[in-house]
């Protein structure tokens, strides 16, 4: 596969940070046709074609192609008079059957949501998807104060502690290269990439001796947060299980001493752990 083609977006490159790449099989259009749909975040409801140009890199005649088959086969919606795309029930039916089919996140349910009342704050199960990790799930207690993420949440996977909880447990030469993409995409955001990689990389060495990660402030200057990473025992993927509450009341101490303890406990009864 030409580097062009890999390079038009951050998930081709994340695709390859997770290992070899048998070109015969790979499908450049279906992948750049997902991008597409990965355009869209959290709270977002339209986007025009220069919005998929920008986000995917993609050339706009590409993005003209892509959008028009998407919105034939039901997984976008155009709106004419505002000229912009919208997801449509396509990319619903999708999110319900990954959820239904998730015997993982129907046991975990109740327990997350005894946790929640027990911790007084939110609790979240996540995994990887692309260059950051998403909630499957997350339950808050009625008095936690913290912001009001939802399932389909996107997070940064090297400021967030359910980030860097899934890079602590990915063997060396995968998470080597996926420190290489993640410093390159937010340098290309305008972040400081360098000091960010620096960051995720001292909690990651933590993890050994913690057996979790936690970010304080990392993430949002108001929210602490620790994370602890189990293998789903059917399907063998990493999942992981976050806490997070807001910093002026749940400072580090709490994290490491009464919250984390009890998420590890929590990760041993839904899967193998480190």
């Amino acid at each position: 596969m030409s580097a062009p083609e890999m390079n038009a977006s951050s998930s081709f490159a994340s695709t390859l940070a997770s290992g070899p790449i048998d070109e015969r099989k790979f499908v450049v259009a279906l992948a750049r046709g997902l991008e597409l749909l990965r355009a869209f975040r959290p709270g977002e409801t339209l986007l025009g074609n220069r919005d998929f140009v920008e986000r995917t890199g993609l050339p706009k005649a590409t993005v003209n192609r892509l959008a028009y088959t998407l919105t034939t086969l039901g997984y976008l919606r155009f709106d004419e008079s505002l000229g912009k795309y919208a997801l449509d029930a396509g990319v619903l039916s999708l999110g319900f059957a990954l959820l239904s089919g998730t015997d993982t996140l129907e046991l975990a349910r109740p327990h997350l949501r005894a946790f929640a009342r027990e911790v007084g704050a939110a609790v979240s199960l996540g995994c990887r998807d692309g260059l950051d990790v998403i909630y499957l799930e997350t339950i808050r207690s009625e008095t936690a104060l913290t912001l009001g993420l939802a399932s389909g949440s996107r997070l940064s996977m090297l400021t967030s502690s359910m980030g860097r909880a899934y890079l602590a447990v990915q063997p060396l030469d995968v998470r080597t290269a996926l420190f290489a993409e993640l410093e390159k995409a937010a340098q290309a955001a305008g972040e400081d990439g360098p000091a960010l990689v620096a960051a995720a990389k001292r909690e990651i060495e933590n993890f050994a001796k913690e057996g979790a990660c936690f970010s304080f402030r990392d993430w949002h200057e108001d929210v602490n947060a620790v994370a602890v990473p189990f293998r789903e025992p059917r399907e063998r993927r990493w999942l992981v299980l976050s806490c997070s509450g807001p910093a002026s009341s749940m400072g580090p101490d709490v994290f490491r001493e009464r919250v984390a303890p009890l998420l590890k406990s929590l990760a041993r009864r839904l899967g193998e752990t480190v």
